[in-house]
């Protein structure tokens, strides 16, 4: 079986030196300012969104579950 060239050598191709706790901590800091946040229009747009998905998938498993428990009461109780 060949060698593959994914797995040769060092990660990455070249050796890099640690980037300093300083270095880091300003890099993070301008990352964070490039985020955009939404509104709060937005926010509670999201939740609606996301708690009316959530409801509806907790019902078709409630309703896969009443149903299917029935079937196996069905055919396990004679």
């Amino acid at each position: 079986m060949p060698d593959s060239k994914a797995v040769r050598g060092p990660r990455g191709g070249s050796s890099q030196k640690r980037t300093s706790l300083p270095t880091f901590y300003r890099q993070v800091v301008a990352e964070l300012r490039k985020v955009v946040y939404p509104t709060q229009e937005q926010l509670v747009t999201y939740f609606i969104v996301v708690m009316v998905f959530v409801v509806v998938l907790m019902t078709i498993v409630s309703l896969l579950d009443l149903g299917f428990g029935k079937l196996t009461f069905a055919i396990f109780s004679g």
